[in-house]
């Protein structure tokens, strides 16, 4: 014997096919948007040794501003894939490094050698030589 054929009704049909439509296109959105998100995460970072100069041109208790470009500059940076940093010896054998930047809003900030003071001219942030806050905002 024949069997009834289940008919699916015009609306149903339309229904599963605009809901089949949405799902493709919310998946189309969501795939680039989690891969951007866990990309930065999954990458590994290069380790780029940056050449600061000859021991020599450090004296001992010496705080100088050392120029490099960027480790990972993208091809377009141009002139903002050249960095900066604060580079202070400390001993015979001990360096510290220091971002030029103020913490508070990212400024460049300077070196004042007869203070011994890091200084940031826009909204005074001060720091002593090892880095730490002396006062500002």
């Amino acid at each position: 014997m024949n069997e009834p054929q289940k008919s699916v009704s015009r609306q149903k049909f339309l229904t599963r096919l605009s809901l089949g439509i949405a799902g493709l296109s919310g998946l189309a959105i969501v795939i680039p948007v989690v891969s951007a998100l866990l990309a930065p995460l999954l990458a590994k970072q290069k380790k780029v040794w940056r050449l600061a100069g000859n021991v020599n041109d450090f004296p001992i208790g010496s705080t100088r501003l050392i120029n490099f470009t960027d480790a990972d500059p993208v091809g377009y940076s141009g002139v903002t894939s050249q960095s900066a940093a604060w580079l202070r010896r400390v001993d015979q054998n001990d360096f510290i490094a220091f971002a030029a930047n103020c913490t508070h809003l990212g400024c460049p900030v300077r070196w004042e050698e007869t203070a011994s003071l890091f200084m940031c001219p826009c909204h005074g942030g001060v720091y002593y030589k090892d880095g730490t806050v002396a006062g500002g905002p």
